[in-house]
């Protein structure tokens, strides 16, 4: 009952009376019990009030922190037949050291003397390059020698031109003289004849004068000639120049077409020493690809392949090998509810299967066998098991991991949260709700 009131019921009610109040006054441990009980209340009242650390919790492996240190497997780059192996399971091998030989089985490469034959059509290909550039300089030679040719020409011609238009002149200046003189001539001659009827003059006077002006006529014919000749010289002169110029011209236009050939035919072949240098260089990395080398440090963990004489594709896998030096990481899964929670530099405790660990998940002071991790990454991708991938590196400030861990050891890890009390924990887990959302507490050099 509750003590509602100051009447207490032992003052109307005589408890010893009864049988259970006669027990329970005369037998003192049932007290003791009374005490017990109440200080086990006390104790988890008190209790639901320590603090709890949330967490959130992973399962997950062993890996490697960077990509290039995780197993890694080898495959052939090209077809073949293997012919010999040089490695067993189990052995250390060095970067560059052989793993596998293999023989070409591809009819284009099986010529030994490919490589040689090859080198060899390369050079004639660059010797008939040599060959074209040659032909090109003197066909600029001979261009350059038309060009000059044809400038001597012209002034030769042009000389004649000149040399017509003045002769032109003189004929022209001759001709008009000749006129001059046929009107002379016949002015004296009618002269001649009116005197002579006057008696003036005798007749052979007359003859005399009539032979000049017959004279003075053919004259004038024959200057007329001469500058007709002399115009047709002209013209000749000028078709010579026009003659010159067409000629040295389709000179010009031959040389030149003649050099643009010479210039395809050297580009063109060019082109033909670059492929064939393709070729070559391809035909040289091939032969260092026959033999299968290690592209690290580490141990032969598996071969693939085995047998000799075995026919192998391109991209086949060869051997696979563990990198002898690693940086030691977890790859750890947590829920999606779970995911936003999750921060990179957050602390993480983490423990290996086969390592004795005692593991309080509230309390990860006092959980022992325990290691401390960082979250260097986390997945934004869901993974195919329906969780999200985050990598954890071992924490620098912690104790250091364990060196017999190996690669694909199963692990756990606890992501430390908020702490809250124990009682706000379980009404949390009794509702399905999700931890606290935390952020942890970064220095201004870390956001910088």
């Amino acid at each position: 009952m509750l003590n509602i009131t100051k009447n207490r019921i032992d003052q109307f009610v005589k408890l010893e009376q009864f049988k259970s109040g006669q027990i329970f006054k005369e037998q003192k441990h049932y007290q003791v019990i009374r005490k017990i009980i109440w200080a086990f209340v006390v104790i988890v009242v008190l209790f639901l009030f320590l603090p709890w650390t949330q967490n959130i919790q992973g399962a997950g492996s062993v890996t490697t922190l960077k990509p290039n240190q995780r197993p890694q497997t080898i495959h052939t780059a090209i077809a073949g037949r293997i012919e010999k192996w040089y490695v067993n399971e189990g052995d250390f091998v060095e970067k560059g050291d052989t793993i596998l030989f293999i023989s070409e089985i591809k009819e284009e490469y099986l010529d030994p003397n490919l490589v040689e034959n090859t080198g060899n059509q390369v050079k004639a290909k660059e010797n008939a390059v040599i060959s074209y550039a040659d032909k090109v300089k003197a066909l600029d030679a001979q261009m350059s020698a038309i060009e000059n040719e044809k400038n001597l020409k012209l002034k030769q011609a042009q000389n004649k031109l000149k040399q017509a238009y003045l002769k032109v002149q003189s004929d022209s200046i001759d001709f008009e003289a000749a006129k001059t003189q046929l009107t002379i001539a016949k002015t004296q001659y009618n002269r001649s004849i009116n005197l002579n009827k006057e008696g003036l003059k005798p007749m052979t006077d007359v003859e005399e004068k009539r032979v000049k002006l017959q004279e003075s006529e053919a004259k004038i014919i024959t200057q007329e000639n001469k500058y007709i000749t002399s115009k047709n010289e002209v013209l000749n002169a000028t078709m010579e120049l026009n003659r010159i110029s067409a000629e040295y011209a389709e000179k010009n236009a031959k040389a030149s077409s003649d050099k643009q050939t010479a210039l395809s035919s050297q580009f063109d072949t060019e082109a033909q020493v670059n492929k064939l240098k393709n070729q070559y260089n391809n035909y040289q990395i091939r032969n260092g690809l026959y033999y299968i080398t290690a592209p690290q440090d580490g141990f032969v963990n598996r071969a693939l392949q085995s047998g000799i004489g075995e026919t192998i594709k391109e991209g086949t896998p060869i051997v696979s090998i563990m990198p002898a030096k690693y940086d030691i990481a977890v790859e750890t899964y947590v829920n999606p509810m779970d995911f936003p929670l999750i921060n990179k530099g957050e602390k993480v405790r983490v423990w290996f299967d086969g390592w004795p660990t005692i593991v309080f998940s509230g309390w990860p002071g006092v959980s022992y066998g325990t290691f401390g991790g960082v979250i260097v990454a986390k997945e934004n991708f869901i993974s195919a098991n329906g969780k999200y991938r985050v990598l954890i590196a071992p924490d620098p400030k912690d104790k250091k991991w364990p060196e017999q861990l190996s690669i694909g050891a199963g692990t756990q890890s606890l992501a430390l949260l908020d702490d809250v009390p124990i009682w706000f924990e379980i009404w949390r887990t009794l509702n399905g709700f999700p931890p606290n959302f935390y952020q942890p507490t970064t220095t201004e050099n870390t956001k910088k």
